[in-house]
């Protein structure tokens, strides 16, 4: 298994975890103190729709309108309490708030994401966690490392890579959640880096918020895009991901900049 693959992994792990931490507390039960380093960690809010605050034998270390216990983690030989804190709604995910004793019996906290809008899937190793960012078709991003006793560091570059060896016999709208998630297939990728070259990352940033995939009754492949650069005037536009060599003019679904075209010869 790549090291790659370990991170991944491990951050669909946690993230699972997580969720079923998160949706506890979303059902309304208040956190109850959280015994912690000879001490509790405790999770309060005051008024009714007011800010959580969240604080170590009444040490504020963190202050927002979500504040989630996700677990306790072991790195090294210091434990480490990990929260989610954000602002809630759906523009931004949570930072992730670490909270330990040093070696002189300080509390001390770090938080990543707190200036961005949330931090990266976190993975827990055994002598750190990694921040690992998920990544568009197109896109790269920066696996962070972090520990209690070096801090932040640079642990290593990430880089989309489609799933190898698949082609367009294999493009099937039905397993596919939205029209981004057809450019996993190795074929469909290089068509679209041939058609865009660096604007793939642009491209696919936008199409996270397209409609599901459908098919014309020809055999189209298509999925419907509001308020894009890429849909150019037009309110809904079509990308199109041709497993036909012969497609309908793109009047018959809307207009549309874009078109991938599977290869007539070649039919991976």
């Amino acid at each position: 298994m790549t090291r790659s693959s370990v991170f991944a992994c491990c951050a669909l792990s946690l993230l699972l975890l997580s969720a079923g931490a998160a949706s506890a507390q979303e059902d309304g039960e208040p956190q109850a103190p959280i015994p912690f380093a000879g001490g509790q960690l405790t999770v309060t809010q005051t008024e009714e729709y007011g800010e959580k605050t969240l604080a170590f034998e009444g040490k504020e270390l963190a202050r927002n309108y979500v504040v989630y216990f996700d677990r306790i983690a072991r790195i090294g030989d210091v434990e480490v309490a990990l929260f989610d804190v954000g602002d809630g709604g759906n523009a931004c995910g949570p930072a992730k708030v670490m909270v330990w004793k040093d070696g002189d019996g300080n509390v001390q906290r770090a938080g990543m994401g707190e200036d961005d809008c949330g931090a990266p899937v976190t993975a827990v190793g055994d002598d750190a966690l990694y921040f690992v960012p998920w990544l568009v078709p197109g896109g790269n991003g920066v696996v962070t490392r972090w520990s209690p006793a070096d801090g932040f560091q640079l642990a290593g570059n990430l880089t989309f890579a489609p799933e190898p060896g698949t082609g367009w016999k294999d493009v099937e709208a039905a397993t596919y959640d939205g029209i981004v998630d057809s450019l996993r297939n190795e074929a469909v990728y290089r068509a679209a880096v041939d058609l865009l070259g660096d604007r793939l990352a642009e491209m696919t940033t936008s199409l996270l918020v397209s409609a599901g995939p459908e098919k014309t009754g020809s055999g189209l492949l298509y999925g419907e895009v509001t308020e894009s650069e890429f849909a150019g005037a037009s309110c809904a536009v079509a990308v199109k991901l041709l497993n036909s060599p012969d497609p309908p003019e793109a009047a018959a679904i809307g207009s549309t900049p874009l078109m991938l075209r599977r290869p007539v010869v070649n039919s991976r």
